[in-house]
């Protein structure tokens, strides 16, 4: 794999920012987008969109903050800073939604803008416990999407934002089109919970071209947290001046060192594990 470098000492890293919940269990959320961003030498700022009450097990509910607060800690990072690409994740209501979509236009985060954004749908968490209210989808379609730089849905995601059930190439290259033509400037389709082949082959669509990225595929129940990973990983390697094909390929790969090297961790799913690189250095 081709590490994205990390800082010597004393010199400021890239920066990027997180949007998004935070995760009591310390596996998703926030936390695993910072220890990412972390091992892919990024320093990590952070917008708290939601505070979750979760573990291992499952979601017991969660905390919005007002949307004001989360847009104002965007654009005063921003505003001193700086930032060289930026995710969203758990956003938890229409009215966050709206609020983040309107200070990153102004702040010059997204799709066409100074500094790319990588939006992860997220919709629910892995054990199907909602992170998003119901009436919040329609602004993910027609706000959030249309934003992106690359947006990251997993296949239960892919489901809820374009009703198109993925179960092969055939019906991911639809879904594909679907989510693109809802304005974003990548879409990838992932294809880690389809079990057809001892491959997990994620797709990459642009509106003109498929791009596959295949590894192979890590047999663990011990992967929470590897959405979030694989959206901070990209984004990370985006606030390094890779392309959105580079960033992908990178991110591949690293979730998949990431599941490698899962742990245990509570009664439930553990996490995937980004602090492998400390282990390989």
């Amino acid at each position: 794999m081709d590490l994205l470098p990390l800082s010597p000492r004393g010199e400021t890293p890239v920066r990027a920012l997180t949007i998004a919940g935070t995760d009591s269990g310390g596996g998703a959320g926030i936390q695993a987008d910072s220890r990412t961003m972390a091992m892919c030498g990024v320093h990590a700022c952070v917008a708290v969109a939601a505070v979750t009450v979760q573990n291992s097990v499952g979601v017991r509910g969660f905390h919005e903050i007002p949307a004001e607060t989360v847009a104002d800690q965007v654009r005063c990072v921003v505003e001193d800073i700086g930032v060289s690409a930026a995710k969203t994740g758990m956003l938890a209501s229409t009215q966050i939604i709206e609020a983040v979509a309107q200070v990153c236009s102004e702040v010059g985060i997204g799709r066409d803008m100074e500094v790319p954004l990588v939006v992860d749908p997220v919709c629910a968490s892995m054990h199907g416990d909602p992170l998003l209210h119901s009436d919040a989808l329609d602004a993910i379609r027609g706000v959030l999407i249309p934003l992106a730089t690359v947006v990251t849905p997993n296949l239960d995601e892919v489901r809820l934002i374009t009703s198109i059930e993925v179960v092969d190439d055939a019906s991911a290259r639809r879904a594909a089109e679907a989510l693109h033509a809802l304005g974003t400037q990548w879409v990838i389709v992932k294809g880690g919970h389809l079990r057809s082949s001892e491959k997990s082959t994620d797709l990459l669509f642009d509106g003109d071209r498929f791009l596959e990225f295949s590894t192979p595929r890590i047999e663990t129940g011990n992967d929470h947290g590897g959405g979030d990973t694989l959206a901070a990983a990209i984004a990370s390697a985006l606030a390094h001046g890779r392309s959105v094909p580079e960033a992908v390929e990178f991110a591949k790969e690293w979730i998949t060192k990431c599941l490698e090297w899962s742990y245990d961790l509570g009664h439930g799913h553990g996490p995937v594990n980004p602090l492998w690189r400390l282990h390989e250095r």
